[in-house]
């Protein structure tokens, strides 16, 4: 029977007490929601939701095509010149989610023959772009910068170190300041995903990147998504001008 190796697998679920469900809420349920990525409370902010409807009024319900296409508005650009200033990096790219972000920037920026040294813990979305990387994989000891300087020592062509700011799991931070020592003792670069970061670190929310004095370094991109403490949808790039000029013309 086709497909008739779901089956097994969800009675191996139900044995194992992993069966997941979906749990649709109301839009006016009583509940107090401890389990929410919507930090700051922004998503059923007034402006926030007004600015959102008026920009469907003017614009649209979609973009109308891909971003290379006819999909990239005024508005797009106008976004992406906010967030880059804000978070203290020189350009930004938008995505229509954090996940998208993280696998446009991982697979452009690690092409064949480069590694991709990944931390034990990152997010599924990092992990899933390391896998659809050209480049190799190696995945080193949590939080750990002198594992991170033993990968890199492994390879003499282009690398990268790929981590969580915040680790969406366990809650730790990650040491960023030590990576990027690392990554510079090797002449590699560094990409942070900050979905947990943006809008709670830094001064004014700028991010964990900001706080550890990393914003608008050559050799340091990050990643964010927009529907955490933004309150709203889509993810972003953020970095070098040249690196989101690669991105434009390099990602899927």
């Amino acid at each position: 029977m086709a497909f008739g190796w779901i089956d097994e697998q969800a009675e191996q679920r139900r044995r194992a007490g992993l069966v997941r469900t979906l749990r649709p809420r109301p839009a006016d349920s009583p509940l107090l929601d401890l389990a929410s990525n919507d930090y700051l409370g922004l998503a059923r902010h007034p402006e926030v939701a007004e600015g959102a409807a008026g920009a469907a009024r003017t614009w649209g319900g979609g973009s109308t095509g891909s971003r290379l296409v006819t999909g990239t508005t005024e508005l797009h650009s106008e976004l992406e010149r906010e967030l880059a200033g804000f978070c203290g990096f020189e350009a930004a790219l938008v995505f229509s989610s954090g996940y998208a972000a993280n696998l446009a920037a991982v697979t452009a920026l690690g092409p064949h023959g480069s590694l991709i040294v990944s931390d034990a813990l990152n997010h599924a979305s990092l992990i899933d772009g390391c896998r659809l990387a050209r480049g190799a994989t190696q995945v080193v000891r949590h939080a750990d910068p002198d594992a991170v300087r033993k990968a890199l020592g492994t390879h003499d062509g282009p690398a990268m170190v790929v981590s969580d700011t915040v680790f969406s799991v366990d809650g730790d931070a990650a040491p960023l300041a030590a990576l990027a020592e690392a990554c510079r003792e090797r002449g590699a670069g560094l990409l942070v995903d900050d979905a947990h970061g943006l809008g709670v670190l830094g001064d004014g929310g700028r991010g964990a990147p900001y706080a550890a004095g990393l914003a608008g370094a050559d050799d340091v991109v990050v990643t964010a998504t927009l529907s955490k403490s933004l309150g709203s949808q889509g993810g972003v790039v953020l970095g070098p001008a040249r690196v989101i000029g690669h991105l434009v013309n390099a990602a899927r």
